[in-house]
């Protein structure tokens, strides 16, 4: 299919084009278009969703605010010839369905890889997830015997209530393990302290892990786990695209256009018309000022929560402006270095205990895929900084942070700062939603003001306020695309981390059913 025109919509069999005009406005012109559905943001949510409906045969489109690249935080971004992640994307998913999805958007475009990941702590690097003889030989006999009786104390006498991400892990690994392997790295991926962090985000993350479960892997592997069971954390292989992540969804655009629905870049979000009970249009803006107006029946947001208020015209209660303005969000860059070895260390991904660097994880993309590295002469490594935008680290110039990075990786004892040949800066802004301990009952006020609006569906990581993995997220938009649809009435919050679709509790107060990776089982009729 040739390049998109949004003067010439093709026009497909069973497929509602959509209908251009031209509106005058007092401040500019503005470009008015009508599909069936309009969606916000083009990650993983978005183009699912859009993927969905196109393939039904529904006119939709995807605004998605960036100028080149569509995937949201799951991009692959290129320097040079060399393809990098934001962040490594593993694909695993406990669900069937997704995983079929992935494989029907991009074919035979997957390489398998074995997990290598290991934790730097004490200038020492350990196996992540940890084997017990290879940690207890680097921690010594001292620390070990500590570890074991923190870990006694914890299971004799839990910390209750469990509040924060502090109490969760402590009482299920000890609170000097705790110490040891959680607090640091946590406190530099999230930029407060683990005691203000909601336990929520614990759950999601580390969920089903516990310190017996962790030396049992690292012993016996899977010998007894029970069938079907996995941990997500401790997964030793999985699927990735052989030129990233970004493949994936660059693919996902490419069907969307072939099934007759629209995906346009440059289209940032700034206003969102309604009427007090539905959505009636979509405003944008592209980085020339242009204005773009889209109206249709339906509409999906991906847009991060804090934006989607902001973005309401009229605006939105002083109470639920309030609770959006209370929303956090931690931003991301990543320093990508070109190195002049063909090989570097053998890991998939490190993560950074220490905290006398600033460095939080650290990418080995040869080891993700070697189509990713352009000269196998050479290496890329990406060093990943968590921030707030603003902050010192996000207002740093590329050059001092290029700088900052071959000093870290160097004092590290990774790669000497001398073989490092070139780099780049890649920033993200609101790549995790924060969890908190008061984030819920902002939500909750949120939601509740939004479920007033008949025909618009939230989906996605930041469109949920909810920190979880592609897979979450399109399972998500793809029962927000079938609600629209009209082919079920499914509660896309009831959707789990894992990508699990929960039923309604049952009439006798039965625990909702965890159905599995077919169509999900709709919401029981009133």
């Amino acid at each position: 299919m040739g390049k998109e025109s949004p003067y010439s919509p093709t026009s497909r069999a069973g497929v509602v084009p959509h209908r251009w005009t031209r509106v005058e406005q007092p401040d500019a012109e503005a470009v008015v278009a009508a599909y069936e559905t309009v969606i916000a943001g083009g990650g993983p949510a978005g183009l699912t969703g859009a993927y969905e409906l196109a393939k039904h045969g529904r006119s939709c489109v995807v605004l998605e605010a960036d100028s080149r690249l569509v995937g949201g935080i799951s991009r692959t971004d290129e320097y040079k010839g060399f393809r990098f992640d934001i962040g490594g994307h593993r694909f695993f998913s406990k669900s069937q369905e997704i995983n079929d999805l992935w494989r029907e958007i991009l074919g035979d475009q997957f390489v398998t890889r074995s997990r290598l990941s290991r934790i730097y702590y004490d200038r020492k690097f350990f196996h992540y997830p940890l084997k017990p003889v290879d940690a207890l030989r680097k921690l010594g006999p001292w620390r070990a015997a500590r570890i074991l009786l923190s870990y006694m104390r914890a299971r004799i006498k839990p910390i209750q209530p469990e509040k924060s991400f502090e109490d969760w892990v402590v009482n299920r690994f000890g609170r000097t393990l705790f110490e040891t392997f959680f607090k640091c790295y946590t406190e530099k991926v999230w930029g407060m302290s683990t005691s203000s962090i909601s336990a929520d985000w614990a759950a999601q993350r580390i969920k089903g892990l516990s310190l017996t479960k962790a030396v049992w892997s690292g012993l016996f592997g899977n010998a007894g786990k029970r069938r079907g069971e996995v941990i997500k954390t401790l997964i030793d292989e999985f699927q990735y695209p052989r030129l990233g992540p970004g493949q994936m969804w660059e693919a996902a655009r490419d069907r969307i256009r072939e099934f007759g629905g629209a995906v346009q870049l440059d289209r940032r979000v700034v206003k969102i018309e309604h009427d007090g009970s539905s959505v009636t249009a979509v405003v944008s803006r592209d980085q020339a000022g242009r204005i773009y107006r889209y109206t249709g029946k339906q509409f999906l947001s991906t847009l991060p929560v804090r934006d989607l208020i902001r973005s309401m015209d009229p605006p939105a209660p002083a109470e639920v402006i309030e609770a959006a303005e209370s929303l956090k969000y931690r931003d991301f860059l990543s320093v990508v270095l070109i190195v002049d070895r063909p090989e570097t260390f053998p890991d998939t991904w490190i993560y950074i205990h220490e905290p006398d660097v600033r460095v939080g994880r650290i990418q080995n993309f040869k080891n993700w895929s070697p189509d990713l590295v352009p000269d196998q002469s050479k290496t890329s490594l990406g060093l990943e900084y968590f921030c707030f935008e603003g902050d010192d680290l996000w207002t740093m110039s590329d050059a001092d942070l290029i700088a900052l990075g071959r000093r870290e990786i160097d004092a590290i004892g990774l790669v000497s700062a001398s073989d490092v040949v070139d780099g780049c800066v890649v920033r993200m802004p609101k790549a995790y939603p924060v969890y908190d301990d008061e984030y819920r009952q902002h939500l909750d006020v949120i939601r509740g003001w939004l479920s007033r609006l008949d025909n618009l569906e939230l989906a996605g990581r930041n469109g949920m306020h909810k920190y979880n993995n592609q897979d979450h997220s399109m399972m998500t938009a793809l029962l927000a695309a079938r609600n629209i649809l009209g082919l079920g009435q499914y509660d896309t919050w009831k959707v789990n981390t894992d990508a699990e679709y929960h039923e309604e509790a049952a009439a006798d107060g039965a625990q909702a059913a965890n159905v599995g990776r077919a169509v999900p089982q709709r919401l029981k009729s009133a």
